[in-house]
């Protein structure tokens, strides 16, 4: 324990994400303080949300050039020094991409032991939750609704159609591509699949959706949004999650049109949303979540990556929609 291996942000991209942007570098192990923990990382979870940060402050402040980037991760705890941690302990802490870090005890999560660990990134971590409070607790479908969910073979959307379908709805997922698609309906239980990289959205959901929409969960914005918009049905419920197809490359041309009209005109309710705006909600998410994985009601879907060295490979690769279920690297 004498080298901690990180990566860096090398500078803020202006353009599409590269691994030109970040850097490998071995700096010392830091040394945790009164009320710190000092953890070595496990498992790195990769969001679409990194991206953002790079942007400017977003819920949480921005990631600037120089530093290890930011992310959250399952570490185990090598010392201890706050009260109600022990050595050995797993928790869920903003590491960042390194080895070791050294974190306020305030701000780390105690996780249970559990096989497979990753499920604590996955269905039971900020995945599954975000799924779970959105749809649930944002979107309030209810049984005999069509419910549509953008990014569907995502980490978050795959959880999210299959709570719908849990809860007897319709569910239509976006995806791209035919294999993403094929997993969606022969797999996850998705009643429809769109293929947005093959046929246009507005005029598939019209095929799929003939009665309108109620629920819409959101994980892209950008024109996917406006299609979805056109097709709502009257108090309509759109739960605003994520906005993928702007965090990386060049900014729209224009917003999605429909805004507000067609909220007015159908008496849409939209509303943003993040995870830790319900977690004194958690201890219940969690066990229902527990539950359904439990009698096979959600199948976890997880894309595993080896070796923190290629951390800024996964998180492009992931902006191009290239993982299935929930991107994590494993780092030891």
């Amino acid at each position: 324990m004498t080298v901690n291996r990180q990566i860096l942000l090398t500078e803020t991209p202006q353009g599409k994400l590269a691994e030109s942007h970040f850097k490998f570098f071995e700096g010392k192990v830091p040394e945790a303080k009164d009320g710190e923990l000092l953890v070595r990382t496990k498992l790195i979870s990769l969001d679409a949300a990194n991206r953002a940060w790079m942007q400017g402050a977003t819920y949480r402040s921005a990631v600037e050039a120089g530093t290890v980037m930011a992310g959250g991760s399952v570490s185990e705890v090598v010392e201890a020094k706050a009260p109600g941690f022990a050595k050995g302990d797993l928790v869920f802490t903003d590491t960042g991409w390194q080895d070791y870090a050294a974190v306020p005890a305030k701000s780390a999560q105690k996780l249970p032991k559990m096989e497979p660990l990753s499920h604590l990134l996955s269905v039971y971590g900020i995945a599954g939750l975000t799924a779970y409070f959105g749809l649930l607790e944002v979107g309030k479908p209810k049984a005999g609704d069509t419910v549509v969910v953008s990014a569907a073979a995502g980490s978050v959307g795959t959880i999210v159609g299959q709570i719908a379908k849990i809860k007897g709805c319709t569910v239509i997922g976006i995806a791209g591509g035919t294999a993403k698609c094929k997993l969606l309906t022969d797999e996850l239980g998705f009643d429809a699949a769109i293929d947005y990289k093959a046929e246009p959205v507005g005029k598939a959901l019209r095929k799929a959706a003939p009665k309108g929409i109620d629920v819409y969960f959101d994980n892209v914005g950008g024109d996917i949004l406006e299609a979805v918009l056109f097709g709502m049905n009257n108090f309509g419920r759109i739960a605003c999650c994520g906005a993928v197809s702007q965090y990386d490359g060049a900014a729209p041309a224009h917003g999605p049109r429909g805004i507000p009209g067609l909220i007015v005109v159908k008496r849409i309710t939209m509303q943003g949303f993040i995870v830790t705006d319900f977690m004194d909600k958690h201890e219940r998410a969690l066990a229902e979540l527990q539950g359904w994985v439990a009698a096979g009601k959600i199948k976890v879907k997880e894309d595993i990556m080896e070796g923190l060295e290629n951390t800024p490979k996964a998180l492009i690769g992931l902006l191009a929609g290239d993982n299935v279920g929930k991107r994590m690297v494993k780092v030891s």
